[in-house]
């Protein structure tokens, strides 16, 4: 039941008062598209309309259900992001891989949503393993301070949706088309030769080397540069690659720029107790001398946010590195599966 209670003490009547009166406006947490096919991978878009009895919200925190697998959270700006992970009921296929584990819970934090404004939490993953007309229900707890809102209530088979006053938000899902490939298949095709962003012509590409060459700054040696296809509508992408100092002085990543992103920020992806954490790193990374540091999945990253085109297999998403010391440095990135591979 979505309840407005401040964290250790009762909430006062009119506070809750008002948090009947808007949930009555049917101004609810929902989902932006309420249909999933099955087996097919979606993005999961979350619509939050207000704060929490006119609060700003400061964070987000989301229950996967069982047969919604493989999550990847949309970071946003501004918020920290926290993925939950533990066991599956049942064992999925991952492209021929078993895995009987994953996130299954979602929070995003430290942020501040005015109650005047609107926002939307996008989760990434596979609908595995569910009927046709089963709705999947993801309880939701807002927070807005010392303030919470829970999402989280669920009709009765036979009962009206529709009485609840905090309902948890809905994907019904829908029968698939046959033997058609679903998203993330379609991340993971052959695209070369058929690529939609021709990078060819952009400027500051300048005298990079080819996709998946060394290219060489002073006494760095840059190499294994690729980026992971992405979902059709998918505004968010990551780069890898690795650099290695071969010489006597400290040098460090401080910035990166790409004409296929509206920004490019470098992050880094820790995980302990099952949490994983996800932090924008401002200052850069340091290259120690004789050191080699390796940007990878589940690592240190590039994060390409507001991607023009969604990367696609086989494309090349070109990149200029800036270093305190090495100065400059343009790399072209070769874009392999959703899986990395």
């Amino acid at each position: 039941m979505k309840t407005f209670k401040k964290i250790g003490k009762t909430f006062g009547l009119a506070a809750i008062l008002s948090a009947t009166a808007f949930a009555g406006a049917e101004a609810h947490v929902t989902f932006l598209d309420k249909q999933a096919k099955q087996d097919s991978t979606i993005l999961a878009t979350l619509q939050l309309p207000h704060g929490c009895d006119g609060k700003a919200t400061t964070e987000v925190r989301v229950k996967l259900p069982e047969g919604f697998v493989f999550a990847k959270p949309q970071p946003k700006a501004g918020w920290e992001l926290e993925v939950i992970k533990g066991d599956y009921q049942k064992t999925y296929d991952n492209h021929g891989d078993k895995v009987k584990s994953g996130a299954i819970e979602i929070r995003w934090k430290n942020g501040n949503l005015s109650d005047d404004f609107y926002d939307t939490f996008v989760i990434q993953g596979k609908v595995s393993g569910v009927e046709a007309g089963t709705s999947l229900a993801f309880p939701v707890t807002q927070m807005c301070g010392d303030t919470v809102a829970a999402w989280d209530q669920v009709a009765k088979e036979g009962d009206d949706a529709h009485g609840l006053k905090s309902p948890a938000p809905l994907l019904k899902v829908v029968a698939g088309e046959g033997h058609g490939h679903d998203h993330d298949d379609m991340a993971g095709m052959d695209m070369t030769g058929k690529t939609s962003m021709d990078m060819s012509g952009i400027a500051g590409l300048g005298a990079a080397a080819p996709a998946g060459e060394t290219v060489k700054a002073g006494d760095l040696e840059i190499s294994g540069g690729f980026a992971k296809a992405m979902l059709p509508g998918q505004p968010v992408g990551g780069g890898f690659f690795t650099v290695k100092n071969n010489g006597q002085t400290d040098d460090r990543l401080v910035s990166v720029s790409s004409p296929a992103s509206g920004e490019v920020q470098i992050h880094e992806m820790e995980t302990k107790d099952n949490v994983m954490r996800m932090r924008q790193l401002k200052d850069g990374i340091a290259i120690a001398a004789g050191e080699t540091v390796k940007l990878e999945p589940g690592n240190l990253h590039l994060m390409f946010r507001k991607v023009k085109t969604p990367f696609k297999q086989g494309d090349t998403v070109p990149v200029t590195l800036t270093f305190e010391k090495a100065g400059k440095v343009d790399l072209v990135l070769q874009v392999l599966s959703a899986q990395g591979k």
